[in-house]
């Protein structure tokens, strides 16, 4: 089985966020700087003896008769890359988003190996998302497939709908727990094992797989003097490569929704939820998302010994495929636009996050239609084009870039509520084609936009070359 993310996600509770908002958000990272992808609806279906099969690892499964429409943003190239449809809101308005990839430690794989041809990240959100009514269901189902295919890798896997938030994280073959998120909180998980004490009889914040207790204490597997369950110190594992790779992002992000707490980057110890030291909004979790240890001695692109700028692994990369935002509204008065997903194409430090409103039966045409090869059409490929134009300058653009996400995010909020306000005079029956027209005239006020933020970046590029020649200057 290929092992193709290492993402970082961002869990927020409807209590943590500044408008009662449930919040789930990724950034998935393949290991190519590009592989295409894009936006689709996959639509419901009822059809007897459908049958699921991945192209990766093999894995095979008899789906349910029926299926949910949902969300998805997969591979673009499904024939040689696999589907890994990713992260989106089915009808129902749950999230998903998979999946964060964790790795448990060799003492407990050795006694319960990765299963080969086990359900796999590339077909979670495929035979999953369809077929749940909310966030905790997912959980569930999941468990279930879990308990009887078995999982080829370590895996976390976001749930969330209009209450709940959920981290499920896969460990061995069969073994898993999930937590709720408490909606005072929030949690930024980097590719580790994260989830910390575990609480057996509160079944209201967590579960787990059939026999895991049985099977830690059979095997001598935890190391805590406390008698205590400590998934994270049981399952997770604790190294050099965790400590530049894994925990710093944490450290970032939470230092953006902390900034009083003072903490180490390369602790082993980073609590898994916090309550923020102010409510979260939609750019906060953004602002995670596009971050690279901005204004530390860590920053890549910034002015810091150049022994430290590369000391550990960044949140945003170039080979950050698509970053997303599933954003389930409280506020919003009718579930039928509660639901929104704000994605980006591009680096998420260079390019914006476009929002678009779920309960919709098709994606504009420009994200449903990605080539494999660059194009002059395709959202992809426009906001790849952004992100390497930004950072071929970076210097003289990126204060250019970061008025033009402002600018842009500005808009999009009035675009939010402009058609929100719309849709409440509106039939039912009426409102997901008004939202759909909605989303088309957004993506086409986007292009129109950022084809003329690249000209001027470009018109300012000319004037940089270093083939030029001061006459004055040289006399």
């Amino acid at each position: 089985m290929k092992h193709l993310s290492a993402c970082t996600s961002v869990l927020v509770g409807k209590g943590a966020s500044v408008d009662g908002s449930t919040m789930i958000a990724r950034n998935d990272d393949t290991f190519l700087p590009l592989t295409p992808q894009r936006f689709t609806v996959v639509p419901a279906y009822h059809q007897a003896k459908k049958t699921w099969q991945s192209n990766q690892n093999g894995f095979q499964m008899t789906l349910p008769e029926t299926g949910y429409r949902y969300l998805a943003t997969p591979n673009a190239d499904v024939e040689h890359a696999g589907v890994f449809a990713e992260s989106g809101f089915n009808e129902k308005n749950v999230a998903m988003s998979a999946t964060e990839s964790v790795y448990g430690n060799p003492r407990a794989l050795s006694h319960d190996p990765w299963v080969p041809n086990g359900i796999a990240e590339d077909s979670l959100q495929s035979v999953v998302l369809p077929y749940i009514d909310s966030a905790r269901e997912g959980v569930e189902y999941l468990g279930q497939l879990i308990k009887q295919y078995g999982s080829p890798e370590g895996n976390g896997v976001l749930f969330a709908d209009a209450n709940d938030v959920w981290y499920m994280e896969i460990v061995t073959g069969h073994h898993w727990v999930a937590e709720r998120i408490p909606d005072d909180c929030y949690a930024v998980v980097a590719n580790q094992v994260a989830i910390q004490e575990v609480d057996f009889d509160d079944h209201k914040q967590f579960m787990f797989s059939d026999g895991i207790q049985e099977f830690v204490e059979k095997y001598h597997l935890n190391p805590t003097v406390d008698e205590g369950f400590n998934f994270r110190r049981i399952f997770g594992t604790c190294n050099e490569k965790d400590r530049h790779y894994n925990t710093p992002r944490v450290w970032y992000g939470q230092k953006i929704l902390n900034p009083d707490v003072e903490q180490s980057p390369v602790s082993n110890d980073l609590p898994f939820l916090r309550k923020a030291s102010r409510k979260i909004t939609v750019m906060d979790v953004e602002q995670i998302l596009s971050s690279h240890y901005n204004e530390t001695d860590y920053d890549p692109l910034g002015n810091g010994p150049e022994a430290l700028k590369t000391k550990f692994r960044p949140v945003s990369m170039n080979r950050t495929q698509n970053s997303h935002v599933l954003q389930f509204r409280n506020d919003a008065e009718n579930p039928q636009w509660a639901a929104i997903m704000w994605l980006n194409f591009g680096v998420p430090a260079f390019s914006p996050y476009v929002p678009f409103f779920a309960n919709v039966d098709h994606t504009p045409t420009t994200y449903e239609t990605t080539p494999l090869t660059m194009d002059d059409q395709s959202a992809y490929w426009m906001y790849r084009k952004l992100s390497m134009i930004v950072e071929s300058h970076y210097p003289q653009f990126i204060q250019m870039a970061r008025d033009f996400k402002t600018e842009s995010n500005q808009m999009f909020l009035t675009h939010l509520e402009n058609t929100i306000y719309q849709a409440r005079h509106l039939e039912e029956a009426d409102v997901p084609a008004f939202l759909e027209k909605q989303n088309q005239s957004l993506t086409n006020e986007m292009h129109d936009r950022v084809h003329q933020f690249m000209n001027e970046l470009m018109s300012k590029g000319l004037t940089l070359s270093k083939l030029t020649y001061d006459m004055d200057k040289n006399l």
